[in-house]
Protein backbone atom coordinates (compact mmCIF):
# COMPACT_ATOMS: atom_id res chain seq x y z
CA UNK A 1 0.00 0.00 0.00
CA UNK A 2 1.70 3.35 -1.13
CA UNK A 3 0.10 6.38 0.35
CA UNK A 4 0.24 10.02 -0.84
CA UNK A 5 -0.08 13.37 0.96
CA UNK A 6 -0.33 16.71 0.05
CA UNK A 7 -0.64 19.93 2.36
CA UNK A 8 1.03 23.11 3.47
CA UNK A 9 4.31 21.16 5.01
CA UNK A 10 7.74 21.93 4.84
CA UNK A 11 7.65 25.73 5.98
CA UNK A 12 8.98 25.78 9.49
CA UNK A 13 5.12 25.90 10.65
CA UNK A 14 4.89 23.57 13.40
CA UNK A 15 0.53 23.89 13.65
CA UNK A 16 1.15 22.51 9.68
CA UNK A 17 3.83 19.72 10.78
CA UNK A 18 1.95 18.57 13.39
CA UNK A 19 -1.35 18.06 11.42
CA UNK A 20 1.45 15.95 9.30
CA UNK A 21 2.61 13.89 12.39
CA UNK A 22 -0.50 13.24 13.14
CA UNK A 23 -1.84 12.10 9.56
CA UNK A 24 1.72 10.28 8.94
CA UNK A 25 0.86 8.01 12.45
CA UNK A 26 -2.93 7.86 11.71
CA UNK A 27 -1.64 6.41 8.15
CA UNK A 28 0.57 3.72 9.41
CA UNK A 29 -2.29 2.83 11.90
CA UNK A 30 -5.01 2.51 9.23
CA UNK A 31 -2.83 0.68 6.87
CA UNK A 32 0.17 -0.97 8.84
CA UNK A 33 2.57 0.54 6.31
CA UNK A 34 6.12 1.68 7.51
CA UNK A 35 7.24 5.75 6.92
CA UNK A 36 8.86 3.98 3.23
CA UNK A 37 5.18 3.41 1.85
CA UNK A 38 4.28 6.93 2.39
CA UNK A 39 5.03 10.12 -0.14
CA UNK A 40 4.34 13.56 1.18
CA UNK A 41 4.37 16.68 -1.11
CA UNK A 42 6.60 19.25 0.69
CA UNK A 43 7.92 22.99 0.17
CA UNK A 44 11.02 21.34 1.92
CA UNK A 45 11.84 17.65 0.89
CA UNK A 46 14.77 17.13 2.43
CA UNK A 47 13.31 18.31 5.70
CA UNK A 48 10.46 16.52 5.33
CA UNK A 49 12.50 13.31 4.24
CA UNK A 50 14.59 13.78 7.24
CA UNK A 51 11.82 14.67 10.06
CA UNK A 52 9.57 11.91 9.45
CA UNK A 53 11.70 9.10 7.48
CA UNK A 54 9.25 9.16 3.92
CA UNK A 55 9.86 9.70 0.51
CA UNK A 56 9.49 13.41 -0.16
CA UNK A 57 8.90 15.50 -3.56
CA UNK A 58 8.53 19.53 -4.12
CA UNK A 59 5.13 20.79 -3.69
CA UNK A 60 5.03 22.58 -6.61
CA UNK A 61 7.71 23.90 -9.51
CA UNK A 62 8.11 27.89 -9.73
CA UNK A 63 7.71 29.30 -13.17
CA UNK A 64 7.08 32.65 -14.50
CA UNK A 65 3.27 32.25 -13.88
CA UNK A 66 0.76 30.52 -11.86
CA UNK A 67 -0.38 28.81 -14.21
CA UNK A 68 3.25 27.73 -15.86
CA UNK A 69 3.90 26.46 -12.27
CA UNK A 70 0.77 24.63 -11.98
CA UNK A 71 1.06 22.80 -15.49
CA UNK A 72 5.08 22.08 -14.31
CA UNK A 73 3.84 20.81 -10.98
CA UNK A 74 1.37 18.41 -12.93
CA UNK A 75 3.31 17.12 -15.53
CA UNK A 76 6.16 16.15 -12.91
CA UNK A 77 4.62 14.95 -10.09
CA UNK A 78 1.54 13.43 -11.87
CA UNK A 79 3.65 9.98 -12.07
CA UNK A 80 4.23 10.12 -8.29
CA UNK A 81 0.84 10.73 -7.98
CA UNK A 82 -0.05 7.72 -10.02
CA UNK A 83 1.88 4.84 -8.49
CA UNK A 84 -0.53 5.62 -5.18
CA UNK A 85 -3.12 3.74 -3.52
CA UNK A 86 -4.52 7.06 -2.00
CA UNK A 87 -4.20 10.48 -2.06
CA UNK A 88 -4.48 12.52 1.12
CA UNK A 89 -5.38 15.86 0.45
CA UNK A 90 -5.15 17.29 4.06
CA UNK A 91 -5.75 19.13 6.47
CA UNK A 92 -5.33 22.51 7.47
CA UNK A 93 -6.59 25.67 6.12
CA UNK A 94 -6.29 24.60 2.47
CA UNK A 95 -9.18 25.28 0.70
CA UNK A 96 -9.11 28.58 0.35
CA UNK A 97 -8.23 31.68 -1.93
CA UNK A 98 -6.65 34.22 0.71
CA UNK A 99 -3.29 34.07 -1.10
CA UNK A 100 -4.40 32.73 -4.46
CA UNK A 101 -2.48 29.90 -4.73
CA UNK A 102 -3.99 27.34 -2.58
CA UNK A 103 -7.73 26.46 -4.72
CA UNK A 104 -5.74 25.72 -7.99
CA UNK A 105 -2.70 24.19 -6.21
CA UNK A 106 -4.53 21.52 -4.35
CA UNK A 107 -7.17 21.01 -7.24
CA UNK A 108 -4.17 20.41 -9.56
CA UNK A 109 -3.17 17.09 -7.22
CA UNK A 110 -7.08 16.43 -7.81
CA UNK A 111 -7.12 16.04 -10.86
CA UNK A 112 -3.60 14.47 -11.31
CA UNK A 113 -5.25 11.29 -8.95
CA UNK A 114 -8.31 11.32 -11.05
CA UNK A 115 -6.81 11.45 -14.35
CA UNK A 116 -4.73 7.83 -12.97
CA UNK A 117 -7.64 6.87 -11.21
CA UNK A 118 -5.89 7.07 -7.85
CA UNK A 119 -8.14 7.41 -5.20
CA UNK A 120 -8.23 10.86 -2.78
CA UNK A 121 -9.64 12.17 -0.43
CA UNK A 122 -9.80 15.79 0.97
CA UNK A 123 -9.41 14.80 4.53
CA UNK A 124 -9.57 17.38 8.18
CA UNK A 125 -9.36 20.51 6.03
CA UNK A 126 -10.56 24.02 7.17
CA UNK A 127 -12.40 26.05 4.17
CA UNK A 128 -12.21 29.31 3.43
CA UNK A 129 -12.23 32.04 3.31
CA UNK A 130 -13.49 32.02 -0.81
CA UNK A 131 -13.82 35.23 -1.97
CA UNK A 132 -12.84 34.62 -5.79
CA UNK A 133 -15.04 32.88 -8.63
CA UNK A 134 -11.86 31.16 -9.78
CA UNK A 135 -11.14 29.49 -6.03
CA UNK A 136 -14.36 28.56 -5.61
CA UNK A 137 -14.91 27.32 -9.13
CA UNK A 138 -11.66 24.91 -8.55
CA UNK A 139 -12.76 23.87 -4.91
CA UNK A 140 -15.87 22.76 -5.89
CA UNK A 141 -14.34 21.13 -8.22
CA UNK A 142 -12.18 19.10 -6.36
CA UNK A 143 -14.41 18.17 -4.29
CA UNK A 144 -17.07 16.87 -6.90
CA UNK A 145 -14.59 13.82 -7.93
CA UNK A 146 -12.94 13.27 -4.38
CA UNK A 147 -13.82 9.59 -2.43
CA UNK A 148 -14.76 11.58 0.13
CA UNK A 149 -14.89 15.00 2.01
CA UNK A 150 -13.78 15.68 5.41
CA UNK A 151 -13.06 18.71 7.32
CA UNK A 152 -12.35 20.20 10.92
CA UNK A 153 -15.32 22.42 12.04
CA UNK A 154 -19.01 23.03 10.76
CA UNK A 155 -18.23 26.30 9.80
CA UNK A 156 -15.92 25.00 6.94
CA UNK A 157 -19.03 22.42 5.95
CA UNK A 158 -21.09 24.85 5.55
CA UNK A 159 -18.89 26.87 3.59
CA UNK A 160 -18.45 24.12 1.11
CA UNK A 161 -22.08 23.77 0.80
CA UNK A 162 -22.47 27.34 0.25
CA UNK A 163 -20.29 27.19 -3.19
CA UNK A 164 -22.00 24.17 -4.65
CA UNK A 165 -20.05 21.27 -3.08
CA UNK A 166 -23.32 18.28 -3.06
CA UNK A 167 -21.16 15.72 -1.79
CA UNK A 168 -21.61 14.47 2.31
CA UNK A 169 -19.18 16.45 3.75
CA UNK A 170 -18.27 15.07 7.15
CA UNK A 171 -16.90 16.89 10.22
CA UNK A 172 -13.70 15.05 12.38
CA UNK A 173 -11.79 17.44 13.60
CA UNK A 174 -7.95 18.44 12.76
CA UNK A 175 -5.84 15.46 12.24
CA UNK A 176 -3.70 16.96 14.86
CA UNK A 177 -5.80 16.10 17.56
CA UNK A 178 -4.57 12.68 17.05
CA UNK A 179 -1.53 13.61 19.08
CA UNK A 180 -3.51 13.32 22.08
CA UNK A 181 -1.22 13.11 25.54
CA UNK A 182 -2.86 14.76 28.25
CA UNK A 183 -1.24 15.98 31.41
CA UNK A 184 -1.92 14.55 34.58
CA UNK A 185 -1.14 17.43 36.95
CA UNK A 186 -2.66 20.55 37.45
CA UNK A 187 -2.07 23.76 39.83
CA UNK A 188 -4.41 24.48 42.48
CA UNK A 189 -4.32 27.97 40.57
CA UNK A 190 -3.40 29.09 37.62
CA UNK A 191 -0.14 31.47 37.53
CA UNK A 192 1.82 29.84 34.38
CA UNK A 193 0.59 31.35 30.84
CA UNK A 194 1.89 30.18 27.77
CA UNK A 195 1.64 32.98 24.87
CA UNK A 196 2.11 32.53 20.28
CA UNK A 197 1.22 35.58 18.80
CA UNK A 198 0.92 36.16 15.18
CA UNK A 199 3.34 38.67 13.20
CA UNK A 200 -0.31 40.59 12.25
CA UNK A 201 0.31 43.25 9.48
CA UNK A 202 4.58 42.83 9.58
CA UNK A 203 5.24 43.26 5.83
CA UNK A 204 7.89 40.33 6.13
CA UNK A 205 4.55 37.87 7.20
CA UNK A 206 1.48 39.36 6.24
CA UNK A 207 -0.30 39.52 2.46
CA UNK A 208 0.01 43.05 3.01
CA UNK A 209 2.11 44.63 5.53
CA UNK A 210 0.72 48.19 7.64
CA UNK A 211 3.46 49.27 9.37
CA UNK A 212 0.84 51.37 11.33
CA UNK A 213 -1.16 48.46 12.23
CA UNK A 214 1.45 46.40 13.03
CA UNK A 215 3.17 48.98 15.72
CA UNK A 216 -0.76 48.97 17.34
CA UNK A 217 -1.01 45.40 17.39
CA UNK A 218 2.07 44.99 19.24
CA UNK A 219 1.41 47.87 21.70
CA UNK A 220 -2.09 46.67 22.55
CA UNK A 221 -1.00 43.26 23.06
CA UNK A 222 2.03 44.51 25.34
CA UNK A 223 -0.56 47.06 27.47
CA UNK A 224 -2.93 43.73 28.16
CA UNK A 225 -0.06 41.62 28.99
CA UNK A 226 1.35 44.06 31.68
CA UNK A 227 -2.61 44.09 32.74
CA UNK A 228 -2.70 40.97 33.79
CA UNK A 229 0.98 40.44 35.17
CA UNK A 230 0.28 44.01 37.60
CA UNK A 231 -2.73 42.05 38.65
CA UNK A 232 -2.57 38.97 38.83
CA UNK A 233 1.31 38.51 38.89
CA UNK A 234 1.81 35.58 36.58
CA UNK A 235 4.92 33.99 34.47
CA UNK A 236 4.57 34.11 31.16
CA UNK A 237 6.13 32.21 28.34
CA UNK A 238 6.32 33.32 24.65
CA UNK A 239 6.52 30.32 22.00
CA UNK A 240 6.41 30.20 18.82
CA UNK A 241 4.04 27.60 15.98
CA UNK A 242 5.78 29.24 12.92
CA UNK A 243 9.56 29.89 13.25
CA UNK A 244 11.84 32.44 13.69
CA UNK A 245 8.14 34.70 12.43
CA UNK A 246 6.66 34.36 15.45
CA UNK A 247 9.48 34.78 17.65
CA UNK A 248 10.42 37.96 16.23
CA UNK A 249 6.84 39.60 17.09
CA UNK A 250 6.97 38.46 20.99
CA UNK A 251 10.38 39.95 21.35
CA UNK A 252 8.74 43.41 20.11
CA UNK A 253 5.67 42.73 22.12
CA UNK A 254 8.42 42.30 25.00
CA UNK A 255 10.25 45.33 24.48
CA UNK A 256 7.05 47.59 24.88
CA UNK A 257 6.39 46.15 28.34
CA UNK A 258 6.48 47.50 31.78
CA UNK A 259 7.06 44.18 33.56
CA UNK A 260 9.14 42.49 30.32
CA UNK A 261 10.85 40.89 33.75
CA UNK A 262 8.18 38.29 34.09
CA UNK A 263 7.84 36.95 30.60
CA UNK A 264 10.48 34.63 29.21
CA UNK A 265 10.50 33.77 25.19
CA UNK A 266 11.38 30.43 24.05
CA UNK A 267 13.65 31.51 21.11
CA UNK A 268 13.60 27.48 18.89
CA UNK A 269 12.08 25.76 16.30
CA UNK A 270 10.00 23.84 18.48
CA UNK A 271 8.17 20.61 17.07
CA UNK A 272 5.21 19.27 17.35
CA UNK A 273 6.30 16.79 20.48
CA UNK A 274 8.13 19.61 21.95
CA UNK A 275 4.91 22.63 21.63
CA UNK A 276 3.04 20.28 23.35
CA UNK A 277 5.74 19.70 25.98
CA UNK A 278 5.67 23.43 26.00
CA UNK A 279 1.88 23.99 25.88
CA UNK A 280 1.87 20.98 29.23
CA UNK A 281 3.74 23.01 31.36
CA UNK A 282 1.83 25.87 31.40
CA UNK A 283 -1.75 26.45 33.46
CA UNK A 284 -3.33 28.36 30.70
CA UNK A 285 -2.27 28.97 27.26
CA UNK A 286 -3.39 32.16 25.65
CA UNK A 287 -2.75 31.68 21.42
CA UNK A 288 -3.52 33.74 18.45
CA UNK A 289 -2.24 30.67 16.64
CA UNK A 290 -4.87 27.84 16.00
CA UNK A 291 -2.29 25.19 16.59
CA UNK A 292 -0.99 26.74 20.11
CA UNK A 293 -4.75 26.48 20.94
CA UNK A 294 -5.29 22.59 19.19
CA UNK A 295 -2.07 21.39 20.73
CA UNK A 296 -2.35 22.78 23.88
CA UNK A 297 -6.05 21.23 23.95
CA UNK A 298 -3.79 17.76 22.99
CA UNK A 299 -2.22 18.28 26.53
CA UNK A 300 -5.40 18.92 28.04
CA UNK A 301 -4.38 22.97 29.08
CA UNK A 302 -7.11 24.95 29.39
CA UNK A 303 -7.14 27.75 26.76
CA UNK A 304 -8.06 31.69 25.66
CA UNK A 305 -8.15 32.84 22.29
CA UNK A 306 -7.13 35.54 20.47
CA UNK A 307 -8.93 35.31 17.23
CA UNK A 308 -6.70 37.29 14.00
CA UNK A 309 -8.52 34.44 11.53
CA UNK A 310 -11.64 33.32 11.24
CA UNK A 311 -10.72 29.96 11.69
CA UNK A 312 -9.85 30.48 15.35
CA UNK A 313 -13.56 31.47 16.15
CA UNK A 314 -14.38 28.56 14.66
CA UNK A 315 -12.56 25.92 17.13
CA UNK A 316 -13.53 28.07 19.43
CA UNK A 317 -17.34 27.50 18.72
CA UNK A 318 -16.77 23.74 17.33
CA UNK A 319 -15.41 23.50 21.56
CA UNK A 320 -18.29 25.74 22.62
CA UNK A 321 -15.77 28.16 24.25
CA UNK A 322 -16.57 31.19 22.71
CA UNK A 323 -16.68 33.43 25.34
CA UNK A 324 -13.23 32.96 25.60
CA UNK A 325 -12.53 33.96 22.06
CA UNK A 326 -11.79 37.40 21.54
CA UNK A 327 -10.77 39.37 18.43
CA UNK A 328 -8.00 41.58 17.69
CA UNK A 329 -9.93 44.54 17.60
CA UNK A 330 -11.00 43.89 21.36
CA UNK A 331 -7.35 44.06 22.27
CA UNK A 332 -6.42 47.02 20.79
CA UNK A 333 -9.76 48.75 21.92
CA UNK A 334 -9.76 47.15 25.74
CA UNK A 335 -6.47 47.23 27.75
CA UNK A 336 -8.00 44.76 30.10
CA UNK A 337 -9.51 42.16 27.81
CA UNK A 338 -7.29 39.64 28.81
CA UNK A 339 -7.05 40.33 32.35
CA UNK A 340 -11.30 39.69 32.28
CA UNK A 341 -10.90 36.44 30.36
CA UNK A 342 -8.24 34.84 32.77
CA UNK A 343 -10.15 36.09 35.75
CA UNK A 344 -13.16 34.22 34.13
CA UNK A 345 -10.92 30.79 33.86
CA UNK A 346 -9.44 31.61 37.28
CA UNK A 347 -12.71 32.09 39.42
CA UNK A 348 -13.97 28.44 37.45
CA UNK A 349 -11.15 27.02 37.26
CA UNK A 350 -11.97 23.28 38.26
CA UNK A 351 -15.08 23.17 36.38
CA UNK A 352 -12.73 25.01 33.50
CA UNK A 353 -9.89 22.05 34.13
CA UNK A 354 -12.45 18.78 34.18
CA UNK A 355 -14.39 20.11 31.32
CA UNK A 356 -11.02 20.43 29.09
CA UNK A 357 -9.78 17.18 30.14
CA UNK A 358 -13.43 15.85 28.38
CA UNK A 359 -12.82 18.33 25.28
CA UNK A 360 -9.55 17.16 24.56
CA UNK A 361 -10.80 13.09 24.93
CA UNK A 362 -13.78 13.59 23.01
CA UNK A 363 -11.99 15.74 20.03
CA UNK A 364 -9.31 13.09 19.50
CA UNK A 365 -11.64 10.50 19.22
CA UNK A 366 -13.65 12.70 16.72
CA UNK A 367 -10.30 12.99 14.86
CA UNK A 368 -9.95 8.90 14.96
CA UNK A 369 -12.98 9.00 13.12
CA UNK A 370 -11.37 9.35 10.35
CA UNK A 371 -9.66 6.42 10.35
CA UNK A 372 -12.85 4.65 8.72
CA UNK A 373 -12.83 7.30 5.92
CA UNK A 374 -9.27 6.20 4.82
CA UNK A 375 -10.11 2.55 4.44
CA UNK A 376 -13.47 3.42 3.02
CA UNK A 377 -11.71 5.40 -0.02
CA UNK A 378 -9.63 2.39 -0.97
CA UNK A 379 -12.25 -0.47 -0.71
CA UNK A 380 -12.24 -2.60 -3.43
CA UNK A 381 -9.06 -1.31 -4.84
Amino acid sequence: MKIGIVGNYGNDNNGDESILYGLIEQVKQTFSVNSADITVFSNNTQQTSEQYGVKSYPLYYRKKSLYKTFFKTYQTNGKYVSELDLLIIGGGGILMDFYRREAHLFSTYAFMAKNSKTPYIIYGCGAGPLDTFSGKFMIRLMCSYAQNISVRDFESKQLLQEIGVKKNIEVIGDPAFTLYRPKQQYADKPKKVGLSAVPMYNANYWPSGDVEKYESYVTSMATNLDELIKHKNVDITFFATKYPQDVTVTEDIQQKMRYADKTTIIDRNLKPDALIDVASQQDVVIGTRLHSLILATDSATPIIAISYHRKVQDFMKLINKEERCCSIEDITNKPNQLLHMYEAVETEWQHVVETTKATSKHLHDEAMRGKQLMIKAVEGK
